[in-house]
Formats: structure tokens, C-alpha cells, sequence
């Protein structure tokens, strides 16, 4: 179902004189280069990009992971869906590093949905 070849780029922009950090997989639906942006799965959580920076380290590419998810909800039905990952290996220890993560925007969740076809 989903691609296992995609990689999530580190870049960065700056917006009122200070410098960030963002977070994107770069490919291409339907021969049109996309740019989907991914977040900490808790908006309001800043710390979230901490953590996504650790994960990183000085390396400006990691993996994107997809892991299927399923439960019982309250009404006893099934839920099920993917969850994603951001995951790097430290090359001299061979420690993971991971976070979870989600599109930032609505678009940004349809086109991923379309690269992942």
C-alpha cells in the first residue's frame, strides 16, 4: 500500500527576523512536485519541534515511517489507520531516534494521501 522510499527533509525559513525549522516530504502526484508539510502531532506542544530536531540531529533527511493502528472505540466499533514517524539511527551508536508527526494542514494530509498511492 504505501511507499517505503520516503524521505522527510529539514529546512528552514524565516519569518519576523527569526529563523525556523520545517518539516517536509518533496515528490510528485500526477507529474506536479509537492512540498507537504509535516508538525508535532499536538499543534500547541512547541516542544514537539524539539523533540523532532533531536531526531534529526545534524542530518538534514530522516525516514518516513508508516505503522498501521487499529482499536476498539467506545462504541465497540473498529478504528483503524496509519501512524507516522519520523525516525533517524545514530551511525555510531545505532540508537533510533523517532517522533511521531502529521500533515500540518488539510491539504497537506490529502496530498500525502495521494503521494502514498
Amino acid at each position: 500500500m504505501a511507499k517505503n522510499n520516503i524521505t522527510v527533509e529539514k529546512g528552514s525559513f524565516e519569518y519576523k527576523g527569526k529563523t525556523y525549522a520545517e518539516y517536509y516530504i518533496s515528490g510528485n502526484v500526477r507529474g506536479r512536485d509537492v512540498k507537504i508539510k509535516l508538525a508535532p502531532p499536538d499543534k500547541k506542544d512547541k516542544g514537539g519541534y524539539t523533540v523532532l530536531d533531536i531526531v534529526f540531529g545534524d542530518d538534514s533527511t530522516a525516514d518516513f515511517i508508516t505503522e498501521p493502528f487499529e482499536f476498539k472505540n467506545a462504541e465497540g466499533n473498529i478504528v483503524t489507520g496509519n501512524r507516522f514517524l519520523v525516525r533517524t539511527v545514530d551511525k555510531e551508536t545505532g540508537e533510533v531516534y523517532e517522533c511521531p508527526v502529521k500533515p500540518a494542514r488539510s491539504s497537506d494530509k490529502t496530498m500525502l494521501a495521494m503521494l502514498m498511492r
